[in-house]
């Protein structure tokens, strides 16, 4: 792993850096090979058969049948790659980032129609306004 990242200690937030991108290859080339009928079909069919086609960790498959997106991300996933998993699932977007929240998608919905999630705690708006 790099040795300065001064982005790692950012609250609540995993950045998908070139390490993560490394980390992560087989998990995001796994959901983009979704991105095919064909490949989506044989998913759905033996989800985990067609995962032990790719050479990912254990923990990286586990995730994935488990729809646990915010491990996905821990071990190198990409939101954008992982849209593939959730859209072969048939779900929108608002509907796994609220999973991934712990909310309801009508709260996520009303959440960020309301302007977000409070900046409170962010290390980077902290040290600009004088904080730690």
């Amino acid at each position: 792993m790099s040795l300065n990242k001064p982005y790692a200690d950012i609250p609540g937030t995993t950045v998908f850096d070139a390490d993560m991108s490394r980390v992560g290859y087989h998990l995001n080339q796994f959901c983009m090979s979704l991105m095919r009928a064909d490949n989506r079909e044989r998913f759905k069919a033996d989800e985990r058969a067609y995962l032990d086609q790719w050479p990912m960790a254990e923990a990286q498959k586990q995730a994935v049948l488990e729809r646990d997106y915010n491990r996905m991300i821990d071990l190198g996933g990409n939101i954008y790659f992982l849209a593939k998993i959730f859209s072969t699932d048939g779900l929108s977007f608002q509907h796994a980032a609220a999973t991934m929240t712990g909310m309801s998608q009508k709260d996520y919905a009303q959440m960020m129609l309301s302007g977000g999630r409070s900046p409170e705690g962010n290390r980077y708006l902290n040290e600009t306004a004088g904080g730690e």
